[in-house]
């Protein structure tokens, strides 16, 4: 027998003293694994395809922003069948499975062409995965520590994108840079990348309320109007969001060589990983509003400091920097659509993750023209658009709108 259309929400937990709910751990273990593998790969993928491969950084650009446009394309699709079906798990297995299949294309080619459809394809599995494993999360962790649950699971994410660069520059200084040492670390890193989707597959599921008889259009208009209005500065700010590449393509502008540029990405996850927790319990604290504003600052300001810098250690300061920004940015918003949206939160995670990464493409185009012209131009355009994101969250007010729930 169908679910009727309009179930009545899970009720949250909410006991104040409780503990993170251990599948939390498990599911930010699966990350973890995924990340090791994906980050060994990202931490030399800029720098080898533009100066390996030989494309230009145009085409890095291209590739960018079409992966991130991969990675937003099903986000929608994904969330809208898992609130749909009630099912997280599956849809989110499917996701981590296609992500490994694709890093089986690295180990037969190492062409432009290759690397691009690698890129690419890679990205389609992470936004399958994205809605329906994020919308798990939130069902499973306490109301009052749902921003700290999410930092926990990216800090066990970003984990990984620690120990994969490391990894990476261990091989790397092993071996030395050649083609031979490339193959050999992308076959490294498609055993964690397996092994995370087998410990997945041992993680009991967490089903959601089904909404069996809603169309996509239908499942749109039933989204409240604070999710919806958050869509604006969000979208304002994914102009500014270009890829990390550029800043990679900085610190080697300046003289850090391929092995210091996987150190310095190092760095960039350490301070993600320190910060996460700690970002996410203050936005349980004080309000996400404040946190996810604190985070469209953070990133004016290292776009601005990257206009300035030149000399090492203030890289690797604005790194640092860039690591706290991600650490706000990646645990804050997805905390703040679960409070905004508590009953299609897979629906609205999607939705958000496609406008961002629609958005993304085009960023990461014009980041790539304005490069090839003044790097600071760059810079300088994703630092005023961070600001005009800030004017926009506070005019438009998502939280108060879904608290007194006027539209």
């Amino acid at each position: 027998m169908s679910a009727p259309s309009s179930p009545q929400s899970p009720p949250e937990p909410t006991a104040p003293r409780a503990r993170l709910h251990p599948d939390v751990l498990k599911l930010g273990f699966v990350s973890f694994l995924t990340d090791v593998s994906s980050e060994m790969i990202f931490s030399v993928f800029a720098v080898f395809f533009t100066t390996v491969a030989g494309a230009s950084s145009a085409l890095l650009g291209l590739i960018e922003g079409l992966a991130d446009f991969s990675a937003s394309s099903l986000n929608y699709l994904s969330g809208w069948l898992s609130d749909r079906s009630g099912q997280r798990k599956w849809f989110a297995a499917a996701g981590y499975a296609f992500s490994t299949l694709a890093k089986m294309i690295l180990l037969v080619t190492s062409s432009v062409t290759g690397l691009a459809v690698f890129r690419v394809v890679e990205r389609l599995g992470k936004g399958f995965r994205g809605p329906p494993r994020d919308a798990w999360l939130s069902s499973i962790a306490a109301a009052d520590k749902r921003g700290y649950a999410f930092g926990v699971h990216k800090a066990l994410d970003k984990a990984g994108a620690v120990l994969g660069p490391l990894l990476a520059y261990a091989l790397l200084s092993w071996l030395g840079e050649s083609a031979h040492t490339y193959h050999i670390l992308f076959w490294a890193a498609f055993v964690p990348a397996v092994l995370s989707v087998l410990v997945l597959t041992r993680v009991p599921d967490q089903r959601g309320v089904p909404h069996a008889r809603e169309g996509l259009r239908q499942n749109w208009h039933q989204l409240s109007p604070g999710f919806k209005r958050f869509l604006v500065p969000a979208g304002v700010f994914a102009l500014a969001y270009f890829s990390l590449g550029f800043f990679l393509l900085k610190a080697h502008a300046l003289g850090f060589g391929m092995r210091d540029v996987v150190l310095l990405y190092a760095l960039f996850n350490v301070t993600c990983v320190l910060a996460a927790p700690f970002m996410g319990r203050l936005g349980d604290l004080v309000g996400r509003s404040r946190v996810v504003l604190l985070g469209y600052a953070l990133y004016a300001l290292v776009n601005l400091w990257m206009i300035v810098v030149s000399s090492r250690w203030e890289m690797a300061a604005a790194m640092a920097v860039y690591g706290l920004f991600y650490a706000v940015e990646e645990s804050q918003s997805k905390a703040f659509i679960a409070d905004l949206e508590p009953e299609r939160r897979a629906t609205a995670m999607g939705i958000y993750n496609s406008v961002t990464g629609v958005l993304y493409l085009p960023a990461s185009l014009v980041a790539g023209a304005l490069w090839a012209l003044a790097p600071s131009w760059a810079f300088g355009v994703a630092a005023l658009l961070s600001l005009a994101a800030m004017g926009v969250f506070v005019r438009m007010r998502p939280a108060a709108v879904a608290a007194d729930g006027r539209g």
